[in-house]
């Protein structure tokens, strides 16, 4: 009878919540969602030199923040716990008595030494397929520490105990930890126990195919929620990194990511990481939201930029909502409908080639200020290039400008709509008597 599904995620706290780790955590979580099995979340803290409780946050906050809940661990609980390994010494004690009891360890030095089986071990990866390491050489292979001379436990012996103990049916990690299984399989074997199915997932690396370091661009969880990208476009973009669909598709929402998820379908090749894909993926997922919906994404970013909207906040964010890759850069785009900035040099040079903006802006706001109806207010742009013989080119560039001080932005109508009848004609005249 198969074990029930049991997935875990088990991170060291020296840091934030790292992309690697994110992808490791998903994969996990997928693969346990998918068969209805538990996903558990146990902290590997006994490295006290290098923990630190603002990590082991800031992981606890990524995950959540990715929308990754665990059934175990920590503040959930479980009938397996503690879920920190500092917490487990009392359960290693016994595990280590079974095999001193055994036979199987030696005292080196102060420290305590696994003894291994001198023959080789072979094992089938779910994901890099069969794995042969040659024990018989001691010189390649010598016995493993599992036990320091203070008294704790190395990372190898206290992974396979928890394992044991919290009843994984899977291990799935980073391939770094490819050549530790053969080591941890003779300990499952010392202790007559079953080891869990093992799936070493691709590492990913930079586009130069150098290995990703803590303070690459996109290494961190945490950037993505600083410069606003959307949870469900991070988790999209991680599930692409090592696992692939049978088809083109690349938009995943959630629930159909873990329907087709698969250890089948990761890849055995190292996984690159692509900034700008993982932006186009976000931008995406920005336009597919209801507009009411991204103006309340992107209200927290505006206002972290000092900017101070009104009620017409709404219609300026949807104005630019297919614009953006990241609610980060909403601020930076709506910015002029508050306050004009400065008109670039460049840009106001290219307008002075235009030997008829000016008599054009002028033109343009007397007819809008002659309107009643300010709907109608794009209508004129066309009118106006048509009553001066020339194409509509040559006056909505100069009306761009005059409205926003920018070459690019959102469109014409809408920013007439937002900033009013009053306001926009101050702009266009302003701009008028400026290159006059």
């Amino acid at each position: 009878m198969p074990r029930p599904t049991r997935t875990r995620f088990a991170p060291s706290p020296t840091g934030s919540l790292h992309v690697g780790g994110a992808r490791t955590a998903l994969f996990n979580w997928l693969f346990a969602r998918k068969h209805g099995g538990e996903f558990i979340l146990r902290v590997e803290d006994t490295d006290a030199a290098r923990n630190t409780e603002e990590a082991r946050a800031a992981i606890f906050e990524g995950l959540r923040w990715l929308g990754m809940d665990w059934d175990e661990g920590h503040e959930s609980g479980g009938a397996c716990g503690p879920y920190f390994q500092s917490q487990r010494t009392a359960i290693y004690e016994s595990w280590f008595e079974k095999l001193r009891a055994a036979g199987r360890v030696y005292e080196d030095d102060g420290a305590w030494r696994f003894r291994f089986e001198r023959k080789p071990v072979t094992f089938t990866d779910l994901v890099c397929g069969e794995i042969t390491i040659d024990y018989r050489e001691v010189s390649n292979n010598p016995d493993m520490t599992i036990r320091r001379p203070d008294g704790t436990f190395i990372f190898h012996f206290a992974n396979v105990v928890d394992d044991i103990e919290m009843e994984m049916s899977h291990v799935i990690r980073g391939e770094d930890h490819l050549m530790n299984t053969p080591k941890h399989l003779q300990l499952f074997e010392a202790f007559e126990v079953v080891p869990p199915a093992f799936a070493h997932i691709p590492l990913i690396l930079n586009q130069d195919g150098s290995k990703m370091k803590k303070r690459d661009r996109g290494a961190a969880v945490r950037e993505y929620q600083q410069q606003g990208f959307l949870p469900g476009a991070v988790v999209n973009f991680l599930a692409l990194l090592g696992w692939s669909p049978k088809d083109d598709s690349e938009l995943f929402p959630l629930t159909e990511l873990i329907e087709r998820f698969s250890l089948e379908a990761v890849n055995r090749s190292p996984a690159k990481f692509d900034w700008s894909k993982c932006t186009w993926l976000n931008q995406q997922y920005l336009m597919a939201l209801p507009p009411a919906d991204f103006a309340a994404a992107a209200r927290p970013y505006v206002a972290r930029a000092g900017l101070e909207v009104d009620a017409h906040f709404p219609a300026m964010a949807a104005s630019v909502q297919e614009k953006v890759q990241t609610l980060g850069e909403v601020a930076g785009m709506i910015d002029f409908y508050l306050k004009l900035p400065p008109a670039g040099e460049e840009t106001m040079e290219k307008i002075r080639k235009n030997g008829e903006a000016v008599t054009l802006l002028r033109d343009l706001a007397a007819r809008m200020g002659a309107l009643e109806d300010w709907s109608q207010a794009g209508q004129t742009i066309a009118a106006t290039a048509t009553a001066h013989g020339t194409k509509t080119g040559k006056i909505m560039f100069p009306l761009r400008v005059a409205l926003s001080h920018r070459s690019a932005g959102p469109g014409l109508e809408d920013m007439l709509a937002i900033l009013g009848k009053e306001e926009s004609i101050r702009r266009i005249t302003l701009l008028a008597a400026d290159l006059s």
